[in-house]
């Protein structure tokens, strides 16, 4: 009778093992999950300490959900003179995807127009939408860094609202950006950047863009 519960008692023993490597493949899993969190943007920061106490008082808001923040970012620029050139449309997605530092898509026309040479679903535009942390980095970057960088600048206009507290700002070229090498540049393009707040007016968009260090001209 012993020697036939051996083999049970082995199996045993080999099952032990493999539970154990299964819950080390499971720690190694998880470790790089605990390795991504990172500690909140400047902006992020400064939105939390400074500006929501600073909204709060000027526009008598009874509750933090009130505030008004910022909702997304949306960069895009036109194709329309090499809406054939599969080659250069190549070359400013990379471009815009080091920019932005999110992967572009392609926005497509939805009806034909004959004058245009326009068919439908043809590729006319890119476009990245940022949400979250990288937009914060990327509002961070373009009032810091990039708009100090436009020949002449006096700061933005303090008017280009929609009515709804949404931003909007044209650059003329992507050269502004550090990113952008100007050697590997194929032609010089503009394009649109649209901040998207959750702001019921234009006064508190305003306001909220400002504190968080919007430079628009006095």
């Amino acid at each position: 009778m012993a020697e036939k519960k051996a083999p049970a008692e082995n199996a045993k023993a080999k099952t032990k093992p493999a539970a154990e490597k299964g819950a080390q493949k499971g720690a190694k899993k998880s470790a790089p999950a605990e390795q991504v969190k990172r500690e909140p943007s400047r902006v992020q920061t400064l939105y939390r300490d400074e500006v929501v106490p600073a909204l709060m008082k000027k526009f008598n808001y009874h509750s933090v959900m009130q505030v008004p923040k910022l909702e997304k970012i949306v960069i895009n620029t036109g194709l329309g003179d090499i809406k054939d050139n599969q080659k250069s449309m190549q070359t400013i997605e990379k471009e815009l995807a080091l920019i932005s530092g999110q992967k572009p898509i392609y926005c497509k026309a939805t009806k034909s127009v004959a004058n245009f040479k326009v068919r439908e679903g043809m590729n006319i535009g890119l476009k990245v939408t940022l949400r979250g942390r990288r937009m914060y980095d990327f509002f961070d970057k373009f009032v810091s860094i990039v708009l100090p960088r436009v020949r002449d600048f006096r700061g933005v206009s303090a008017t280009a609202f929609d009515g709804r507290g949404n931003y909007a700002v044209g650059l003329k070229e992507q050269l502004i950006f550090p990113e952008i090498t100007y050697d590997q540049v194929e032609k010089i393009r503009g394009m649109d950047v649209c901040i998207v707040t959750t702001a019921q007016t234009d006064e508190e968009a305003r306001e909220l863009l400002r504190a968080l260090g919007m430079p628009f001209k006095k």
